[in-house]
Parts: structure tokens; C-alpha cells; sequence
């Protein structure tokens, strides 16, 4: 039961059962051909290549690829959304899917973080479990797909991790609020041990409030998870050295100039965002994140980031955007691409303390 299988019945556990736990599992290759078998008839993948980064220090160590993207939740697609320039037709699920699967497969994350997902129970957690991924899902409370005829359930955030490279210990769901009400957005953070070095690492994926107007609301969501966090990495008061490293991936519907932005990257964890390293001066995001085209226009902006502690990761790599031409004069979703939304890739490992004689850390300067 390859991907073609997997994908299109209802009843997957038997489907499931022959791909081992294992990141580097042999039958993937397999899988992604089935889904472009799948996808024939298609426009050609953006031809998105990885921008390796020569900066930080200590020695080379397992490298963790993690992925962030909002995949545009089917009932959204399909209904309130109303993406004027995109084909009927490539916004089905049956097609959907397969694409999402497959950009997936491409890049084989370690580690996964999602927004608006609408088929976590019947597609995304058994096909990836069959992946040997673990998940947790946590729905937004009033999700806008319930409104929308024929929905596939409530839309929310999920975190998927490989199991053969990481342990869990704990992980929570969150219902972010503002000033002390609860809202409809959410964030899950998951702390897991990697299974090479021993260290561990929290993850929290979030979907902040959408549509200008609202610039207040995400900035006090986006302390309120801040606040949460400093709870969960905290383990030490007092000795920042001890604190848990930081991964924090999100659409957070906020440009680099809005407030909630600014409460992350001066923060007392010392955050960084991962994409300015595309940038040549490495202090600028990308021009877009996300493109799309609704009746009230055209929307060209960069509202997705991956955060993580600078001091404790390195950057790797970073996969880059594709271009203007790539994503094509009808812009997003398409043929090409399942999603209004671009996915963020990319790879971290741990900086490693520097070692003198007697094996003591030698002083950071």
C-alpha cells in the first residue's frame, strides 16, 4: 500500500503497517513517486534549492530539518476563502492532498508544524504515523470551517516530530488569550529529547489572528505564548544557561513592522528569525511568505517565521522562496502548489559548548 493507497481509502491501518519507524525510511522514495504518479497532469514543482549558511561556531552536530507551513484548511479552500484566480479543480481535496503529501515527502522534515489542517484524523496523522511520525493536533475552539457546508471538522494547528530521532516529554495544548479572555486561536508546545546528542529542544507551532485591524489582538496573543514558554523552558530560574533551546513556527498574520513581531525578536530568550538569513545582509525577511489573489485584490506579504534561540541553535541551511515567475500571474494556490501559503524549511543543530583541557567548558566570550 503505497501513497495512491494510503491517500485513497478510508481505511488505512492495514495501508499503514509496512513502513518501518525510520527518518530515512527506504519505502519513502516509493511513496513521493506514487504521489507524482498521482499528479501527472500537473505544472512542473518549484525548483526550491537549500541556501547553506556558514555562520556560528562549535562543531558540526546532527542536523534537525523542521518545516512550517499554513496548508490552507480544505473548507477555507473551497468556500470563505474564495480565491478568484485559482481553478476549482486544484483546490479538491483529492488533488490537495497528494500535493501536500508529496512537499512533505520532498523535504522529510524532522519535524513538522501546520495551521488551518481540517484532515489531521483521516489523512495527516495516519498516513505520517505510517511515516513514523508522533503528532498532536489542537483545534481552534470556534473553528470557521464548522460554518462551511459539507466541512471536514474544525481547523487548528498540528506538530508532527520523528519518532526514531526524538523522544517526547511532554506536550501541551494551548487556548492563547488576551488579557485574560480566551480567544480563538491556539498554540501547541511540545518538548522532545533528540535521540543523537541527549538535548532537548520545545517546539510550539501557533496561528495568530488574521486580517489588519487586529494588529493589538496578535500582539497580546503572542505574549501571552511567550509567557507560556518561559514557563515550559524554564527549568532553572535563574540560570539562563540551563534554559531549554527554542523552535517557535507559525503563521502569525503579522508583516516584520507589526508589534507582536517586535515582542519576538526582543524577547528575554533571544530570538532570531531563521528566513533573514536568506537575505544578503541576513537582517531582512523575504519579500513574501505568502500570495494570493481575492475579490478584494491582491495580498504579496511575508506573515510566516520560524523562531529559534540563537544562542543554543545554528542555522544550516534555509530553503529558498520560489520566484514571481515560478509561482505564475494567477499566484497562489494553483496547479502547482496546494497552498496560499509558502512552506518554511529549515535546518538547525545545537551550538556545542567549547571544551579546554580537563574536559570544563571553556568560558563563551
Amino acid at each position: 500500500g503505497g501513497c495512491v493507497s494510503i491517500l485513497s481509502h478510508a481505511s488505512l491501518t492495514s495501508s499503514l503497517l509496512p513502513f518501518p519507524s525510520s527518518h530515512l525510511n527506504p519505502q519513502l522514495p516509493e511513496l513521493l513517486r506514487q504521489c507524482e504518479e498521482a499528479l501527472t497532469d500537473r505544472p512542473p514543482r518549484f525548483d526550491r534549492k537549500f541556501v547553506h549558511i556558514g555562520d556560528g561556531d562549535g562543531a558540526p552536530s546532527s542536523v534537525i530539518r523542521v518545516m512550517q507551513w499554513n496548508i490552507l484548511a480544505q473548507a477555507l479552500g473551497e468556500g470563505l476563502d474564495n480565491f478568484v484566480m485559482c481553478p476549482l479543480e486544484a483546490l479538491s481535496w483529492s488533488r490537495r492532498k497528494y500535493l501536500i503529501m508529496e512537499e512533505v515527502l520532498t523535504y522529510r522534515p524532522h519535524i513538522v508544524c501546520m495551521q488551518e489542517v481540517d484532515h489531521y484524523y483521516d489523512t495527516l496523522q495516519p498516513v505520517l504515523a505510517g511515516l513514523g511520525y508522533s503528532s498532536h493536533f489542537c483545534p481552534k475552539p470556534w473553528s470557521p470551517c464548522l460554518g462551511v457546508e459539507g466541512n471536514n471538522g474544525p481547523d487548528g494547528c498540528a506538530l508532527f516530530y520523528d519518532e526514531s530521532r526524538f523522544e517526547l516529554l511532554d506536550s501541551v495544548n494551548i487556548r492563547l488569550s488576551a488579557m485574560r479572555i480566551p480567544t480563538n486561536q491556539v498554540a501547541i508546545v511540545t518538548t522532545l529529547r533528540c535521540r543523537i546528542t541527549g538535548k532537548c529542544v520545545c517546539v510550539a507551532v501557533t496561528h495568530l489572528k488574521a486580517r489588519s485591524g487586529w494588529e493589538w489582538l496578535r500582539s497580546t496573543q503572542g505574549s501571552d505564548l511567550l509567557w507560556h514558554l518561559q514557563n515550559v523552558v524554564q527549568k532553572q530560574p535563574g540560570d539562563p544557561a540551563a534554559d531549554i533551546p527554542l523552535l517557535i513556527c507559525g503563521d502569525f498574520n503579522a508583516v516584520p513592522n507589526e508589534e507582536v513581531y517586535r515582542r519576538f525578536a526582543t524577547s528575554p530568550f533571544g530570538l532570531d528569525s531563521a528566513y533573514k538569513k536568506l537575505s544578503r545582509d541576513g537582517l531582512t525577511e523575504p519579500e513574501y511568505t505568502t500570495w494570493k489573489i481575492r475579490p478584494t485584490g491582491e495580498c504579496c506579504s511575508t506573515l510566516d517565521y520560524i523562531w529559534y534561540t540563537k544562542d543554543t541553535l545554528r542555522v544550516d541551511a534555509v530553503l529558498d522562496m520560489p520566484t514571481e515567475e515560478e509561482i505564475g500571474p494567477n499566484r497562489l494556490p494553483s496547479f502547482s502548489y496546494p497552498s496560499d501559503h509558502l512552506s518554511l524549511v529549515c535546518d538547525f543543530s545545537f551550538k556545542e559548548e567549547e571544551w579546554e583541557g580537563n574536559n570544563k567548558p571553556a568560558h563563551r566570550k
